[in-house]
């Protein structure tokens, strides 16, 4: 299942490096919560939807770009959460710094989860307990690993007063600035150490990059100690988390 997976991701990716690489000005729509959405979020959304309907016609599917109602997936106990373009900001500033992401829900836990950077050629990939990055046609395990002083990843796009106040708090460390997934990804492969979050995600945006992260050997709690749940709720908001070795 997890090469079919990575390979939907791969064809997703495809469909937005079409609209990416067009010359003309990106259109650009936005949403009732005001998150932008372009033509490559729906291309990539409909290429996963048919890819996920054909290969596992009994697990349902929450999109970002089509989430059923509540009353439809109340009691899911099992589902695909997908956010079909990860990093809708950075793909509109063409810096190459967002995703596709896929991942399996089971009883509230992310199980599969699957992250890849169509114009960076990275594939992140998690199953079973364990983790995979591929590049240059070359796929190794990966794990997390520890640095004196800590690198600590954050948001390229969604810098606030309280990461500000944490950071100040933190003592020696280094950080680095990257969107979308790529921030759990970088803890998984041990390049980083920690990724705190205070402003807003939706389950979408956490759910595969949860996977490799913690398949890999990080945590991702919330700041209650609690590990994210993708249990199904009516709000698709996150509370604030921290991705760490620690």
């Amino acid at each position: 299942m997890l090469d079919n997976i990575c390979q939907l991701a791969r064809d997703a990716g495809d469909a937005i490096i079409q609209v990416y690489n067009q010359q003309a000005p990106l259109d650009v729509a936005h949403k009732q919560d005001n998150s932008p959405v372009t033509a490559a979020d729906i291309a990539a959304h409909e290429v996963i939807l048919q890819g996920l309907t054909r290969l596992s016609p009994d697990i349902p599917v929450l999109s970002e770009e089509a989430p059923p109602g509540w009353d439809v997936r109340r009691h899911w106990q099992r589902y695909w959460l997908v956010d079909p373009l990860d990093g809708t900001k950075e793909f509109i500033k063409r810096n190459g710094e967002f995703t596709v992401n896929i991942a399996l829900i089971e009883q509230g836990k992310p199980v599969l989860g699957v992250v890849y950077a169509p114009v960076l050629g990275v594939m992140y990939s998690a199953a079973e307990g364990q983790a995979w990055k591929e590049e240059g046609g070359r796929r190794e395990v990966i794990q997390i690993r520890e640095a004196r002083p800590p690198l600590v990843v954050v948001s390229r796009s969604h810098a606030d007063s309280e990461l500000e106040d944490y950071l100040s708090q933190l003592g020696e460390h280094q950080t680095i600035a990257i969107g979308s997934s790529l921030k759990f990804c970088l803890v998984a492969e041990g390049k980083a150490q920690l990724y705190p979050r205070f402003g807003p995600t939706n389950i979408w945006d956490t759910g595969a990059g949860h996977a490799v992260a913690i398949a890999a050997g990080a945590h991702v709690h919330d700041w209650q100690g609690k590990s994210l749940d993708y249990a199904p709720r009516e709000s698709f908001l996150n509370p604030g988390f921290r991705v760490s070795i620690f």
